[in-house]
């Protein structure tokens, strides 16, 4: 078998009394959306940030196309492929959505942050934040200030920020927070679109989307994986119908 994208093996987390991720071991084939689900406190924001370096872990180790990258500091993951859209906005407000992209792509390129104005010039930098901004659908939007943008919108450029990157590995925590119904519908047809050029690991409570999307699925209960295969075999399990879905309704279409 080929090896895996991304490789999590037994990683531990303690918060003082609290294990926040239990030996924790998951794969992620290259191609493969695969989503990590679980009710609030599960671990999963703390597993996220372990991949992405944010946090140490206690003990496991991360790999990253065969790297071990457990303890690189995060822009040298990023360097290396991974690329994460956060839980909480994390745009500069007071910027043009083609400011917001450009400046990732800039990071990319290794140049320097001296002015934002090297980013609003430089051709290629331009050129990289408008092909992102398009990839997303919002290139119509490209010269607006963020601040005056919907919260759909905002999650939008999120991606594009993390697609300028040119990453290998997505990870999305909680794209759908906040978005209405036709929003989210929006959303989860950009992610079918993006998974054809991108792997991606989706944390998300919209169940709909995940099981629309995701190839595979593992769940997170008191910071263990407690189920991992494909959705109908999520979805039938009895532990995970016990730990989580319970009477949550959950269909194979989003809409």
């Amino acid at each position: 078998m080929a090896e895996p994208l991304l490789r999590v093996e037994k990683l531990v987390r303690r918060f003082g009394g609290i294990t926040a991720t239990d030996n924790v071991s998951l794969d992620v084939a290259s191609g493969e959306l695969h989503a990590i689900i679980g009710p609030n406190g599960a671990g999963k924001t703390t597993l996220i940030s372990q991949l992405t370096g944010h946090l140490e872990p206690h003990s496991g180790s991360v790999s990253l196309g065969g790297r071990d990258i457990t303890y690189l500091p995060a822009y040298r993951r990023c360097a290396l492929g991974l690329a994460r859209s956060f839980q909480i906005t994390s745009l500069l407000l007071d910027f043009t959505a083609a400011d917001n992209v450009a400046l990732a792509a800039q990071a990319h390129a290794g140049t320097s942050f001296r002015f934002f104005a090297n980013a609003r010039k430089e051709k290629g930098l331009r050129d990289a934040a408008h092909a992102a901004l398009d990839r997303v659908g919002l290139l119509h939007r490209a010269d607006v200030v963020v601040s005056r943008l919907s919260h759909g919108e905002r999650r939008q450029i999120e991606l594009a920020v993390a697609l300028a990157s040119k990453p290998k590995l997505l990870l999305l925590d909680e794209p759908m927070a906040g978005l209405g119904v036709t929003e989210s519908q929006g959303m989860v047809k950009l992610l079918q679109e993006l998974r054809k050029e991108v792997s991606i690991v989706l944390v998300e409570h919209d169940m709909p989307a995940v099981f629309a999307l995701a190839d595979r699925i593992s769940v997170l209960v008191y910071g263990r994986v407690i189920a991992s295969g494909d959705p109908a075999e999520i979805r039938a399990n009895e532990d995970v119908k016990r730990a989580y879905l319970g009477d949550q309704h959950v269909v194979t279409h989003h809409g």
